[in-house]
């Protein structure tokens, strides 16, 4: 399959400019492609993690990934389809400029991959050379039509967002002219900011200049939910907000409508091992055979080997309960969501630590349950009543991991 008809069986694509002329173009010699971020976090997340994919699958075709930073765009703001956005300090986009570049440099790698800022070239501009050269040849009529711009006209918008279509428009021209980028890659949100970049590409290099724009549907999971929402936390492509661990659970946990197209969109695997995988599922829908090799494919994809070595060995430790030798940063990552309580490093009776941490109700319950071998303290099975629990013992004397039954975890955090 060539890059358009991969796309299609994969379902990520949704709109593209001249099918037929993108293709004789890639085949007649590397041209490049690019997506652009704005540097409004200090991270990427899982909604970025779409665009970032179908230009991977660009290189791997023999293409040229060119990525923007959105240095200048990022001072402006993209518009949203409901209120404008709050202006980042100069300071703060730096910084989050340098964490968003280390990570598509990790992704992309050096070899036939260029990343950009717009700064460069937009930052230069005077009012005056953006209005004559530029805003001389963009219709105001046809600005007006644009979706996004549309969707703000009953609530308003300013004219900063306004003009971030020109602006978005001047990066694509920059890059056919700078590095042989011809096609331009974002989501189905971005179609008119693209369209709009090669009709000026067209203004000034004339109709037949070889510019072309792609876009990806929206994706959402089984339940019509946006993909990558997780009750409103981002998944982070940075390790420090969101861990290796928590990012290969992430995928680890899809459903079982959802997996085979997660595997056709976030893997490079091909046609028949994606099959295989379909297959296996529905013979066996318990195994989670599909859902654990989207995770590793992933998460190695976004972290590297090791990270899928570590989120599997901390996998099968909880899975066990064998969690007496975890570190105390695996005991934060894999039970940061379970019931905590505050609790000193002083030694204290195990039924009073119960009671007092509220994993159980009485000390009558709380005795039931230890003489019962229903309670695990850090790993160890505890019977005695008269144990007393050292918080200092286990996990760099941070946490006491406690067990209720068979899945019920609280976690005493030591102030």
């Amino acid at each position: 399959m060539n890059f358009i008809e991969d796309l299609n069986w994969r379902g990520a694509l949704n709109q593209v400019t001249n099918e037929d002329g993108l293709i004789d173009a890639m085949q007649s010699g590397e041209i490049g492609a690019y997506v652009g971020t704005d540097p409004t976090a200090d991270s990427l997340h899982l909604g970025h993690l779409i665009p970032f994919m179908v230009l991977k699958r660009f290189q791997n075709a023999g293409g040229k990934a060119v990525i923007i930073i959105g240095g200048g765009t990022g001072a402006i703001g993209d518009p949203r389809p409901t209120t404008e956005r709050q202006l980042l300090s100069p300071e703060q986009l730096h910084e989050n400029e340098k964490g968003i570049t280390e990570q598509v440099t990790k992704l992309f790698g050096d070899a036939n991959t260029a990343i950009v800022n717009n700064n460069d070239w937009l930052g230069k501009l005077t009012l005056t050379d953006f209005l004559r050269d530029y805003g001389k040849l963009f219709s105001i009529n046809v600005m007006l039509k644009k979706d996004v711009v549309a969707s703000r006209l009953e609530t308003g918008i300013s004219f900063t967002e306004f003009t971030y279509q020109i602006l978005q428009g001047i990066d694509f021209h920059e890059l056919w002219r700078r590095q042989n980028v011809q096609l331009q890659i974002g989501g189905s949100d971005q179609w008119g900011n693209i369209t709009s970049g090669i009709d000026l590409i067209h203004s000034i290099e004339g109709n037949d200049a070889k510019a072309f724009g792609l876009t990806i549907p929206l994706m959402t999971d089984s339940s019509g939910k946006k993909f990558g929402k997780s009750e409103g936390n981002a998944i982070w492509l940075n390790p420090e907000k969101t861990s290796p661990y928590t990012f290969y659970q992430f995928w680890f946990n899809q459903s079982d409508e959802d997996v085979v197209k997660y595997l056709k969109y976030f893997t490079f695997l091909g046609v028949d091992e994606i099959n295989t995988l379909e297959n296996e599922s529905k013979n066996n829908p318990g195994g989670r055979i599909a859902q654990k090799r989207l995770a590793q494919e992933v998460t190695k994809f976004v972290h590297g080997e090791q990270a899928v070595v570590d989120a599997e060995k901390l996998s099968a430790a909880l899975f066990s309960g064998d969690v007496a030798d975890l570190s105390a940063a695996d005991i934060a990552d894999a039970f940061g969501g379970v019931p905590s309580f505050d609790i000193t490093s002083e030694k204290k009776n195990i039924v009073d630590f119960l009671v007092d941490g509220e994993v159980e109700k009485s000390k009558r319950q709380a005795r039931e349950d230890v003489t019962n071998g229903a309670i695990t303290i850090s790993g160890e099975r505890v019977t005695d009543l008269n144990f007393e629990i050292d918080p200092t013992k286990h996990y760099d004397g941070k946490f006491v991991l406690v067990r209720r039954g068979k899945k019920k975890y609280f976690l005493g955090t030591v102030k």
